[in-house]
C-alpha cells in the first residue's frame, strides 16, 4: 500500500484562473466572505468551476462599467476557493470563498466573459525581521485602541486579528476592515513588500484614530449639550411641580417665556435674526415682570413672532378671471385696465413673485381705492391700506426706536403683521400729502420702502432686524404728480385716472352707486327706481365734479329721506317710489349748478381758459376791465408767480401786436389802466397754460368785441407768440364736455394726446390746433381784419366804451 503524504493546498493551486470582477473593495488573502454574482455568463462559469476545483481569481474593476473586460480590472487580485453556493431565485447565485493568495496576471485567455486569464502567484517578502515584529506589535496594539472606541468591531474581530500569526496576514486583515477608499485598499493588496505594506496599513491606522478622536469631542459636545436641555426641562418640571403642592400658580412670565421660545424656534431663524431674537428672549428670561422693560421686551418679541418671515407662496390667479374682476368693479376706465391686465400678463410670463410699484392718479372720487382692492382680489392676496396724508413724522414709516415709551413699528411692520403673509397687496393713499417738519420726511422714508434694490433687507427702527419686503406689491394714490417726489415718482409705473362724463357717471350711478346705497340705507332695489333723466340731472345740478363721491352722497342723501318717511309711515313700504326732477329738488335743495352758471365768455375782455388741478380737469374764466388813468397792468385772483409771470407775457405781446396791426395806439395804453381777474378767488391758482386765454382776453378788451360762444382754450404763449404745448388734455376735455363746450383750441404739439381719450368724450368737441397767438385769433376773433380796417381813433373810442360797459355788475 502507497504513503499518502498532506500537500499544502497553496501547491494545487492552478496557473489558469476563471476571473470574477468586483464592484466593492477587493478582497486580501486569509479572508472567508460571502460574494453575490448575477452575471448570467458568471453564474455559468460559477457552476462549472464550482464542480471543478473549484479555484476562482477575485480582481476589482478599475472604473464601473456595464460589461467589463480584463483590461477593465487591476493586475493584481487574490485566488479563492469556493466553499459553498447557493442559488437565488432570480436566477443569480451567493457563493461562500476562502481567499488564500496574491496573483498577478500574466495572461489573458478570454477577454470577455467568462474571463480567463494565466496567473502568476505572488510570494510575501520579508526585509527585517525585528522590525517587522515591532511593526506587528505596534498595529496591534494601535487596532486594540481603535477596536475598544469603535462599536462596530465585534469580539470575533479582536480574537482573530490576535490568533493570526503571519504579519503579512495581520497587515492585510487590518486594512480589510478599516474604513479606507477601496483604490487605497488595492494599492496594499498590490505590495508583496511585508514592512512596507505594515508601515502603509499603519499610517490608515493613524488617520482612523484621529477620525475617532475628532467624532469623540462632537459626540461628547452633542451629550453635553442634551444633558443641558434635559437638566434644564427635568429642573422646570420638578419647579412646576413644587408650585403645584405649595398651590402656587404658574407665573404668567414663565408661560410668555415658554410660548415666545417655541414659536421662535418653529420659525427657524438664521444668522443676525436668530443671534438678535434668542439675546432678546434670554434677556426676558432675566427681567423681573414689574419691571418698565419686562413691557418693551415682551412686545418687542410678539412683534417679531407675528411678522410672516416665511418665504411667500407661488402666485396662482387666472388672467380671464383677472379681467372679469375689473370689468365688474368698474365702469369705463377701459385705458386703466388694460394697463392693469399687461402688468398682470407680465407677472404672470415672469412667475416672479417680486412686489413692483403702481402710481395711480387722478382727482378724487374717481376709483383709486377700490381699483387697488380689485387689483388684490384679482391675485388672490390680502390687502391692506393706510393714508399718509398731512403725515409729518417719519417714524410713522419706519418705527419708533425701542429708547422711547410707547414705541412701536411704522405701518409697513404694522401692516405685515395683520395680513400675515410676506406677499400682500399695500395700499398708501394720499402720498401727494405728506408733508415735512422737524421730525423728519415722511415721503424720503418711503423711498428705501419702496426701492427694490434696497427693501429687501429693510429696517424698521423698533424691528432694528433686515425683513424682506421685496414680495410686496405697493400702490400708491395721489390726486397729482406735482407734490410728490421725483426719486418717488422714478420708482414706480404711474396710471393715471381721468374724470367721469356725464354718461360715465349714469351708468356707474346704475351698476354700483344706486344699489350700493339703497343697501346701505336699508332700502331694496324694487322700492326705488331711477330713470336716466333724473340720474343726469343730479349728476349736472348737484355733483359736477370729475369724480362720483358727491353724486353717491346726494343718493344718500335721497334714500335716507325716503328711509325716514317709510318709518313715520308717510310713504307705504310696499310703494315703488320713481324719483321726478321736482321730488329731487325737495329732497336736495335747490340745484348747485345750473345751466346759466356755465361759464360763458359772452362780453368782451372775457375768455374761457381751461386748467388740470388736483380735483381734476375745470374750466376757468378770464376777465378784463379798463379804468381811465395812467398806464398800469393789475392782476387778482390770487394767482401763483408762473401764472403771474403768464399774464405780463401775455398783456406785453397784446400791446405789441394791437400797436403793430393798428387796433390800439401808444397813446390808448398810455391813459388806460388795465385789470385782469380770474374769479374764484379763495381758490390758489397757478401755471403756464393760461397764456393764451389771458392773451385773448386782453385783445377781446382791445378791440371791443366777444369772442365766439362756446369756445375754451389752453395753451402756454411765448413773448414771440408761439403756443407751447400743455398737461391735462384728457381731463381738460372732460371739464370742457361737462360745461357743453363745443371747440377747443389747444397747441399742435398736444394732437398726439387725442389719442388718449375716448372716443365718447371727443364727440361734438371739435379741436383747433394750433402753433402761433395769431392762429387763435383768427379763431376766436374772426372778424378782427374788418376791425382792423377802422381808423386807431375809432379802436381807441370803442375799447374803453366796452371796457366800462363789461365792468358793470350784471342786473
Amino acid at each position: 500500500m502507497a504513503e499518502q503524504t498532506i500537500v499544502p493546498i497553496e501547491q494545487l493551486l492552478p496557473n489558469k484562473l476563471f476571473l470574477v470582477p468586483l464592484t466593492g473593495r477587493p478582497i486580501f488573502p486569509g479572508i472567508f466572505t460571502p460574494v453575490m454574482i448575477n452575471n448570467p455568463d458568471d453564474v455559468k462559469a460559477v457552476e462549472d468551476v464550482y464542480s471543478g476545483d473549484g479555484f476562482v481569481g477575485i480582481l476589482m474593476i478599475k472604473n464601473e462599467v456595464d460589461s467589463p473586460t480584463v483590461a477593465d480590472l487591476y493586475d493584481v487580485g487574490t485566488v479563492a476557493r469556493i466553499i459553498k453556493k447557493i442559488n437565488l431565485p432570480d436566477g443569480g447565485v451567493n457563493i461562500f470563498i476562502s481567499t488564500l493568495k496574491r496573483f498577478r496576471i500574466r495572461k489573458v485567455v478570454s477577454e470577455r466573459e467568462p474571463m480567463v486569464a494565466i496567473v502568476d502567484y505572488l510570494e510575501d517578502t520579508e526585509d527585517d525581521t525585528f522590525e517587522v515584529k515591532a511593526l506587528t506589535r505596534a498595529l496591534i496594539g494601535e487596532m486594540k485602541e481603535i477596536s475598544e472606541n469603535n462599536p462596530l468591531f465585534s469580539e470575533e474581530m479582536r480574537l482573530n486579528m490576535v490568533n493570526i500569526d503571519h504579519p503579512g496576514k495581520i497587515a492585510d486583515f487590518i486594512a480589510s476592515i478599516l474604513n479606507i477608499e477601496k483604490r487605497e485598499q488595492q494599492r496594499i493588496l498590490e505590495i508583496q513588500n511585508v514592512r512596507q505594506r505594515m508601515e502603509q496599513v499603519l499610517v490608515f491606522i493613524k488617520k482612523e484614530q484621529e477620525l475617532l478622536r475628532v467624532q469623540k469631542k462632537i459626540q461628547g459636545e452633542i451629550n453635553d449639550r442634551i444633558e443641558k436641555n434635559q437638566r434644564e426641562y427635568f429642573l422646570r418640571e420638578e419647579l412646576k411641580t413644587i408650585k403645584e403642592e405649595l398651590g402656587m400658580t404658574t407665573d404668567a412670565k414663565g408661560a410668555d417665556y415658554q410660548k415666545f421660545k417655541e414659536r421662535i424656534d418653529a420659525l427657524k431663524f438664521e444668522g443676525e435674526i436668530k443671534e438678535t431674537v434668542e439675546s432678546e428672549l434670554e434677556k426676558f428670561s432675566l427681567m423681573d415682570a414689574n419691571s418698565s422693560e419686562y413691557i418693551v421686551t415682551r412686545n418687542y418679541l410678539e412683534t417679531i413672532v407675528s411678522l410672516p418671515w416665511e418665504a411667500p407662496t407661488a402666485e396662482a390667479y387666472d388672467m380671464k378671471e383677472a379681467r372679469a374682476i375689473l370689468d365688474g368693479d368698474h365702469y369705463g376706465l377701459d385705458d386703466v385696465k388694460k394697463r392693469i391686465v399687461e402688468y398682470l400678463a407680465v407677472r404672470k410670463l415672469k412667475k416672479d413673485t417680486k412686489g413692483s410699484i403702481v402710481l395711480l392718479v387722478g382727482p378724487p372720487g374717481v376709483g383709486k381705492t377700490s381699483v387697488g382692492r380689485s387689483i388684490a382680489r384679482a391675485m388672490n392676496k390680502p390687502f391692506f391700506r393706510f393714508s399718509v396724508g398731512g403725515m409729518r413724522d417719519e417714524a410713522e414709516i419706519k418705527g419708533h426706536r425701542r429708547t422711547y415709551v410707547g414705541a412701536m413699528p411704522g405701518k409697513i411692520i404694522q401692516g405685515l403683521k395683520i395680513v400675515k403673509t410676506k406677499a400682500p397687496v399695500f395700499m398708501i393713499d394720499e402720498v401727494d400729502k405728506m408733508g415735512q417738519s422737524y421730525q423728519g420726511d415722511p415721503s424720503s422714508a418711503l423711498l428705501e420702502v419702496l426701492d427694490p434694490e434696497q427693501n429687501i433687507s429693510f429696517r424698521d427702527h423698533y424691528l432694528d432686524l433686515p425683513f424682506d419686503l421685496s414680495n410686496v406689491l405697493f400702490i400708491l394714490t395721489a390726486n397729482t404728480l406735482d407734490s410728490i417726489p421725483g426719486p418717488l415718482i422714478d420708482r414706480a409705473e404711474v396710471i393715471q385716472l381721468s374724470g367721469y362724463i356725464d354718461t360715465e357717471k349714469l351708468e356707474i350711478a346704475k351698476k354700483y352707486l344706486v344699489p350700493r346705497s339703497l343697501d346701505r340705507n336699508g332700502l331694496a332695489k324694487k322700492q326705488v327706481r331711477y330713470a336716466n333723466e333724473s340720474l343726469l340731472f343730479i349728476a349736472n345740478s348737484y355733483a359736477r365734479e370729475a369724480g362720483v363721491r358727491n353724486f353717491e352722497k346726494n343718493l344718500d342723501k335721497i334714500h335716507r329721506k325716503l328711509a325716514t318717511e317709510i318709518v313715520f309711515g308717510e310713504r307705504k313700504a310696499d310703494d315703488r317710489v320713481v324719483p321726478d326732477v321736482a321730488m329731487i329738488q325737495k329732497m336736495l335743495g335747490k340745484p348747485i349748478f345750473r345751466d346759466d352758471d356755465e361759464k360763458k365768455a359772452d362780453r368782451p375782455g372775457t375768455a374761457v381758459g381751461l386748467a388740470w388741478t388736483s380735483m381734476g380737469g375745470d374750466t376757468l374764466i378770464i376777465e378784463a376791465i379798463t379804468n381811465p388813468g395812467k398806464e398800469g397792468f393789475s392782476m387778482t385772483g390770487q394767482m401763483g408767480d408762473v401764472m403771474k409771470e403768464s399774464a405780463a407775457i401775455a398783456w406785453s405781446w397784446v400791446k405789441h401786436w394791437a400797436t403793430e396791426s393798428g387796433n390800439a395806439t401808444a397813446e390808448w395804453y398810455e391813459k388806460q389802466l388795465v385789470h385782469l381777474h380770474i374769479p374764484e378767488g379763495a381758490t390758489p391758482k397757478d401755471g403756464p397754460s393760461a397764456g393764451i386765454t389771458m392773451a385773448t382776453a386782453l385783445l377781446s378788451l382791445v378791440q371791443g368785441r366777444a369772442i365766439r360762444p362756446a369756445l375754451a382754450m389752453t395753451g402756454e404763449l411765448s413773448l414771440t407768440g408761439q403756443v407751447l404745448a400743455i398737461g391735462g388734455l384728457k381731463e381738460k376735455t372732460i371739464a370742457a364736455r361737462r360745461n357743453k363746450i363745443k371747440d377747443i383750441i389747444i397747441p399742435r404739439a398736444n394732437v398726439r394726446d387725442l389719442d388718449d381719450i375716448p372716443e365718447h368724450v371727443k364727440k361734438g368737441i371739435t379741436f383747433h390746433p394750433v402753433t402761433r397767438m395769431e392762429e387763435v385769433i383768427a379763431i376766436a376773433l374772426p372778424e378782427r381784419k374788418a376791425r382792423a380796417a377802422k381808423k386807431p381813433s375809432a379802436a381807441k373810442r370803442d375799447a374803453p366804451r366796452d371796457s366800462k360797459r363789461a365792468a358793470k355788475p350784471d342786473r
